[in-house]
């Protein structure tokens, strides 16, 4: 915590660690949400603080300039998803977008839902999807697995602070769960693995990050409005400028009047 605060402070009084929030749209990876902000902010140097998967949206943690270099070491590197995922399939992603694998009759409760849920919380190990960014022998999982070569991984450790039923619509076999985890957990691979421990398979079909290292999707912009405030005021402000450059800017207010 102290490594961190002394970076940001350092940088701020220099006018060159800046940061702000992004709700990442469907569709877009974390990288396609950075290369977006470069051009906004007009700067190379932009990092972001968590990778997100192209179908999932949700907070998005930005940093410009030598801001980059605090992204990760954040002293608070939690995050937490809503997600739903549909029981009767597995697929090769492990989420709706994949090949499928397999599919069966279902005939869970909620109830048995919940008690799946409870398998998967605190600390244990969780086998990462071969569709995953992870590194092996100097190729992304990813790659190798859209080449139809499956490769043996090792199991990670990961913690679930919390997970809970968030919605059930058993007519449908969907279900809405909330997670709160640590860095490196695969929400849709929980998904997977609930399926598993009920033996009908599940897929992940939506996912949204509500929370990153502390930071939450209520206080982010969208990346139009970003595109806002570069229009009247330099992107790169602190985050609690951010926030106010956006509701004055909704309301007609000219950015120098924030400012002050």
């Amino acid at each position: 915590m102290k490594k961190f605060m002394e970076l940001l402070e350092c940088d701020f009084r220099s006018g060159e660690n800046k940061y702000c929030l992004l709700k990442s749209p469907e569709g877009f990876t974390s990288f396609d949400v950075v290369a977006k902000v470069r051009g906004i902010a007009r700067t190379r140097k932009v990092g972001h603080g968590g990778t997100l998967d192209p179908m999932a949206t949700g907070v998005l943690p930005l940093f410009l300039g030598a801001a980059t270099k605090a992204s990760d070491i954040l002293p608070d590197q939690t995050k937490a998803y809503e997600a739903w995922f549909r029981l009767g399939q597995t697929t090769d992603t492990q989420d709706c977008t994949g090949k499928v694998l397999d599919e069966k009759e279902v005939s869970c409760t909620a109830a048995q839902v919940e008690e799946a849920l409870s398998q998967f919380k605190g600390d244990f190990l969780q086998m990462p999807p071969m569709y995953s960014a992870i590194w092996v022998q100097g190729r992304r999982l990813y790659d190798l697995a859209r080449e139809g070569v499956e490769v043996e991984r090792q199991p990670r450790p990961v913690t679930v602070q919390e997970l809970r039923l968030l919605q059930a619509r058993e007519q449908e076999n969907l279900y809405k769960i909330y997670v709160s985890c640590s860095k490196g957990t695969y929400v849709r691979t929980i998904c997977h693995d609930v399926g598993q421990a009920l033996g009908c398979g599940a897929v992940m079909t939506g996912l949204r990050r509500v929370i990153s290292s502390g930071y939450r999707v209520e206080d982010a912009i969208t990346i139009e409005q970003a595109q806002q405030l570069a229009d009247v005021v330099r992107l790169d402000l602190p985050l609690q400028n951010v926030a106010q450059v956006v509701g004055a800017a909704d309301h007609g207010v000219h950015a120098e009047s924030v400012e002050q």
